[in-house]
């Protein structure tokens, strides 16, 4: 009934994108197809309850909008209101209760649908091109009603209701159409279009037409449409004008010989095609029913078509243009075809000789079955959101659009979107992909959550499609998802069964993960050892697995060293025993371990082999070790040394032994080191050490000046300088000799002030105590003599006795110092002094 003109290709490969249409149609049929079998329709009225027509025979039809015919007083007095010849125009009032007829055989009919108390026929002895009805709905009674033949008339029934004629004005030839709105009258003659105001009884002035070429004006019938009270849209010939109808501003009010009104175009522009009909869309948008100028191969009539217009200033834009197919379509002259309109309800009537088809703008639900006809399913499901609608059946066709076009990720995303938290719905969706072996697709966007948690087979599906296809996508699925959506043991048999060496490391990690979720720790750490793998570690501290280690420590260290040792040293957790016995077969790893070890833990308790270890790996930590511990067997440790020939080591343990002159022995003729010697001599300051240091020097010049130089303030210079052969030549003798001497003299000056010193503070500490001894004592009223146990003072009375107070801060009475005649003392002192000795 009507395609796309944008639309070039019905083919599938048709690289030219649709435009969605506006209209759909439909065929009104019934009792109008077979009146339309015997007669064609030559004029014709919409109301929003029927539609009327007239016919070539002249008759006059009313149909509801289905096509059946309606009862009315038309039906049952055909005869009465039938026409001699085809009927010119047919209009109908506001409430549906007049219908105007007019005709070439001059006669007019003013017919009342229900009542026949108002109806009026008037013949006018020549062809009626034109007869409208006042369309004002308080009107009923005496309707007025306009005709146009060579003039335009208004006739209205006087106060004696006698219908009374009144020439409105005089026409150029003869009226071609009229249309009436309110109190304007817009009609056409051959010359152009005009307006009359009925309330001031003139005419608004003339719009001029152009002549078509090769044609006359008055050959294409003026089409018009009132769009609202005041504007006016005018289709004739191939232009459309739209004018207001608007008061005259101050200025122009002026010349008062002009109308109060004044009818303004406001954008005028031509169209590719003859107008058969226009009628209003929206404030700026029109539909109009064209007329193609071309002609096909054969010179017949091609389809008309319903196009919509935006109109701007002088200019349009054809937003659509359907292609109709009416019956006998190509027989058909401009003239022929008819478009009525119902504007409250955007209704549109394609009115043919043989043919009426209405034409209704897409509601949600037509243009969303549009769209996925044309598999714009992004479209319908956005129009169905702002309209409330339900998205989901649109959807999931979407999904299966997607599916067929290979698409898959795009599908998964869109079950993300609108599948939501129905279970039911994701299990039947997912379906669908396995059946194209699509399921890392939709891997990404499953439901996890235990909100909505599907059936455990579904995620065991996308697992053992990932584990063929993607092995590592099968691992981080296996890392990413919940461990309660799928049974881990078929996964864990379903690895073993597809175990492919080249994935080995992703499907070990993958197994160690799988043991862990079921608590198969021991299986899980191996498969991580394989791997050498440092999740280990973190699977270690967070399941608590310290005493599944037990066997696998070197694995572990092997791995990673220092992660290793961070859980071997938590002694807490695990036994440095069971540690150490298990490197035992690896000196290097407990060399490592028991040098860390000995950082945090001060037992000391494997202090005897870290010597061997230390004289091993690392000989500069042996000495400071030495010196510091006092848990190892110090024979076993001097073994040790001296098999290694670890002199200094050696020194140190014959020290401590007590072997010091073996130790001596060592730095003078094995290490060769004088200053050591005399280090080692000050050290243990033993005379026979220190003679026989120089019995060793003496023989040596060059030693004797260094021995000169370190021995001063331990041994008598002199024993060594008697020691020195005559006629020996000793290097720097007089400068070490100088240098003893003035080190002498400057030990002498120190101890000369030292003893300054001491004096100058005896005599500081002796005065201090003498000044202590004068000081007044302060005595209070709650001191108790120690001898009579009464109050040293009281208040208000004069003391009878002296008192008499010691150092020691005792106090008594005079009477009460015990010896007070022979030697004052204290009593309670002197008794604790006798009970200490």
């Amino acid at each position: 009934m009507a395609e796309n003109e944008t639309h070039s290709s019905d083919t599938e490969e048709s690289t030219e994108e649709e435009i969605e249409p506006k209209f759909k149609y439909q065929r009104i049929a019934h009792d109008l197809k077979d009146i339309l079998n015997k007669d064609v329709v030559t004029a014709c009225a919409i109301h929003s309850k029927f539609l009327i027509f007239g016919t070539f025979l002249g008759r006059v039809y009313l149909l509801d909008h289905q096509g059946n015919t309606v009862n009315s007083h038309l039906s049952h007095s055909q005869q009465e209101f039938t026409h001699k010849v085809a009927v010119n125009q047919v209009d109908i009032d506001a409430k549906g209760e007049y219908v105007a007829t007019c005709s070439d055989d001059g006669k007019v009919n003013v017919i009342g649908l229900f009542s026949n108390e108002n109806n009026q026929t008037i013949s006018c002895g020549h062809a009626i091109r034109a007869a409208v009805l006042d369309p004002d709905p308080k009107v009923s009674e005496g309707k007025r009603f306009i005709v146009g033949d060579d003039k335009l008339t208004l006739y209205e029934k006087n106060f004696l209701k006698k219908l009374k004629p009144n020439i409105l004005s005089f026409a150029e030839g003869h009226v071609i159409s009229v249309c009436w709105n309110g109190p304007f009258v817009a009609w056409a003659s051959c010359l152009g279009v005009r307006v009359y105001d009925l309330n001031e009884k003139c005419s608004l002035g003339l719009m001029k037409w152009e002549e078509p070429p090769n044609a006359r004006l008055e050959n294409f019938r003026c089409n018009f449409r009132w769009a609202n009270s005041n504007t006016l849209l005018i289709g004739w010939v191939d232009t459309i004008r739209i004018c207001v109808i608007r008061k005259r501003n101050a200025v122009e009010a002026t010349l008062k010989a002009l109308p109060g009104f004044i009818v303004d175009p406001i954008s005028t522009f031509q169209t590719a095609f003859y107008i058969s009909g226009i009628a209003p869309l929206t404030s700026n948008q029109l539909v109009v029913l064209g007329y193609p100028k071309e002609k096909d191969s054969n010179r017949k009539a091609l389809r008309p078509v319903l196009s919509v217009l935006e109109y701007k200033l002088n200019s349009s834009e054809e937003l659509c243009t359907d292609s109709l197919s009416l019956r006998g379509y190509q027989e058909y002259s401009v003239n022929d075809y008819i478009l009525g309109c119902l504007n409250e309800e955007n209704r549109y009537f394609i009115i043919a000789p043989k043919d009426i088809v209405v034409a209704t703008l897409f509601d949600t639900e037509d243009r969303v079955q549009w769209l996925i006809d044309h598999r714009k399913f992004e479209e319908a499901m956005e129009i169905l959101s702002l309209h409330g609608g339900n998205i989901l059946p649109v959807a999931r066709l979407y999904i299966n659009h997607l599916l067929s076009q290979k698409q898959y990720d795009t599908a998964g995303k869109l079950c993300l979107r609108v599948l939501g938290k129905n279970k039911a719905l994701w299990e039947e969706e997912v379906f669908k992909f396995v059946k194209h072996n699509q399921l890392r697709s939709v891997s990404a966007y499953l439901p996890t959550s235990d909100e909505c948690k599907l059936d455990p087979h579904v995620y065991e599906m996308v697992l053992y499609e990932f584990l063929k296809y993607n092995v590592k996508g099968f691992l981080t699925l296996i890392k990413e998802w919940p461990s309660n959506l799928y049974d881990s043991s078929a996964v864990i048999n379903a690895i073993h069964d597809n175990f492919r060496k080249q994935y080995g490391n992703e499907l070990l990690e993958a197994l160690a993960i799988l043991y862990s979720y079921k608590k198969e720790y021991e299986s899980a750490l191996r498969m991580y050892l394989k791997l050498e793998n440092k999740d280990v570690f973190d699977l270690i501290r967070r399941y608590d697995l310290y005493g599944v280690i037990h066997k696998m420590i070197m694995p572990l260290i092997q791995v990673d060293q220092e992660r290793a040792f961070q859980i071997l040293l938590d002694k807490n957790k695990i036994p440095p025993e069971i540690v150490v016995k298990q490197l035992e077969s690896n000196e290097e790893y407990l060399y490592m371990y028991l040098d860390a070890l000995d950082k945090v833990d001060s037992r000391g308790t494997f202090h005897w082999k870290l010597v061997n270890l230390y004289a091993k790996y690392n000989r500069s930590k042996l000495l400071p070790f030495l010196r510091r511990s006092k848990h190892y067997p110090i024979q076993e440790a001097l073994d040790i040394c001296k098999s290694q020939l670890l002199y200094p080591e050696m020194v140190y343990l014959l020290g401590q032994m007590g072997n010091i002159v073996e130790a001596l022995n060592i730095i003078i003729h094995k290490i060769g080191d004088m200053k050591m010697a005399i280090e080692f001599c000050k050290e243990h300051d033993d005379s026979d050490l220190w003679n026989l240091l120089i019995d060793e020097s003496v023989d040596n010049p060059d030693i004797v000046t260094k021995l000169l130089d370190g021995i001063i303030g331990y041994v008598n210079p002199e024993f060594l300088i008697n020691k020195i052969k005559m006629g020996q030549i000793i290097p720097k003798l007089r400068e070490s000799l100088y240098k003893l001497l003035m080190d002498y003299r400057l030990q002498v000056n120190i101890q000369q002030d030292i003893n300054k010193i001491q004096l100058l503070d005896y005599y500081d500490t002796h005065a201090q105590i003498v000044r202590q001894q004068h000081r007044g004592m302060s005595i209070n009223y709650d001191s108790i003599c120690p001898k009579c146990r009464r109050n040293i003072l009281c208040k208000g009375t004069i003391p009878r006795s002296a008192i008499i107070a010691f150092q020691c801060g005792h106090i008594y009475h005079h009477d009460c110092v015990p010896g007070r005649f022979i030697q004052e003392r204290c009593d309670v002192c002197t008794v604790n002094i006798e009970n200490c000795d």
